[in-house]
């Protein structure tokens, strides 16, 4: 497991209308340097109070990067990208979109980290994009998601790794590295700021390529008492199929809060294949049908906590740039596992074996279906893992 990281304080926000406010009084209050990564970055209300607030920050004087992903913030008009650059925000694309009839393995490598960090004092880390909370039709309630701001040391474990790929995009675009020799020389580094042991946890395509997934799976393989998932694409592999049926197995309360909306057909019934061994097992189901369930979530015996980016699914796991903050703390815990109960208790769409069982045959068919058809994308893009993970 990665090594925690002491003097942490680490907030828990719920939903957009806790983070957006408490990140656009950040970002007015930043007074050197700004990185802002985002996989959609939507020209919606959100998406322009959030973009102001950039400008403002560029206009005096902070030095102020904005990172979008070129598939995910594909509808971005130029002229919002002009209009921040005409403030000095410097913008970039990674992976501008490519034909989505290729199966050319790049295509598939997405910035997916949600990451603020200003001033190296402060950061936040989660999975909501730059986009309101309701823009499905018919959705009146917000997405369920999560974020937390950080404060202490860990903030320059985040700022180094938002530089390091800005550095790396830059090189892809401009075939050189921007000069920036005084990029911390006059920024303090972060004190001490609460008693949270925590660790700031990555997935790329270099040397962090299975440490979110590792993280979940030594945590799981000592749970002794509940296991409480949230997460939005459930699509696991083999060996944490296992992990889970395991821990129930041996006595351990494991619940999932899956997304109830079928908000992307192919990965929803994707991962209904799953149920049955899981229903098996004695794990709990539960489908959140409110709004979009957006969560990238786990709390594990009252006292290991994740917040990320990162969904348990192929793309997730296998392909895209994640970033998720581990907390080892028993009051962090303890906010996450109550938001996430009153979610259960709130929406008792529980799925119960005998009515799993008694399905249509066709809805099954076309679980296993579309489970074989996204292990044969996943295969096609030449990234089918050797162990099965």
């Amino acid at each position: 497991m990665a090594a925690m990281n002491p003097d942490n304080q680490i907030t828990l926000l719920h939903n957009g209308e806790a983070y957006f406010p408490m990140l656009e009084a950040a970002l007015d209050r930043a007074e050197h340097r700004i990185y802002l990564e985002s996989y959609i970055f939507e020209n919606d209300q959100t998406g322009r109070r959030i973009a102001e607030a950039l400008r403002r920050a560029a206009l005096r004087g902070v030095k102020t990067h904005l990172l979008i992903d070129g598939f995910g913030s594909d509808s971005l008009p130029k002229t919002m990208i002009a209009y921040l650059e005409e403030a000095g925000v410097s913008v970039m694309k990674f992976r501008p979109k490519i034909s989505p009839w290729t199966f050319r393995r790049r295509r598939l490598r997405r910035l997916h980290r949600k990451i603020v960090v200003i001033d190296r004092q402060l950061a936040f880390v989660g999975g909501m994009n730059i986009i309101g909370d309701i823009e499905i039709p018919g959705c009146k309630s917000p997405h369920f998601d999560y974020a937390v701001s950080v404060e202490g040391p860990l903030v320059h474990q985040i700022y180094v790794s938002c530089r390091r790929l800005w550095l790396r995009v830059s090189w892809s675009h401009h075939l050189r590295f921007i000069r920036d020799r005084d990029h911390a020389r006059h920024i303090p580094p972060p004190k001490a700021a609460g008693h949270m042991r925590s660790s700031f946890l990555v997935r790329d395509n270099f040397r962090h390529r299975r440490d979110i997934e590792d993280a979940y799976l030594q945590a799981i393989d000592q749970a002794k008492s509940d296991i409480i998932l949230a997460n939005a694409y459930f699509l696991p592999g083999v060996i944490f199929r296992h992990a889970l049926v395991a821990a129930a197995r041996r006595g351990v309360r494991v619940v999932l809060l899956l997304q109830g909306k079928m908000d992307h057909r192919l990965a929803y019934y994707a991962s209904r294949a799953l149920f049955d061994s899981f229903l098996d097992a004695g794990i709990e189901i539960y489908e959140y049908h409110k709004s979009i369930m957006h969560a990238k979530v786990a709390v594990i015996d009252s006292h290991w906590a994740t917040v990320g980016s990162s969904n348990l699914d192929p793309f997730s796991l296998l392909l895209a740039l994640e970033a998720n903050v581990v907390v080892d703390d028993p009051d962090f815990a303890a906010a996450l596992k109550d938001s996430l109960e009153q979610a259960i208790m709130m929406e008792p769409k529980r799925l119960s074996e005998q009515k799993w069982r008694s399905q249509p045959i066709m809805l099954r068919l076309i679980s296993w279906l579309s489970y074989g058809l996204t292990r044969i994308l996943i295969g096609i893009a030449g990234y089918a893992p050797k162990t099965d993970r």
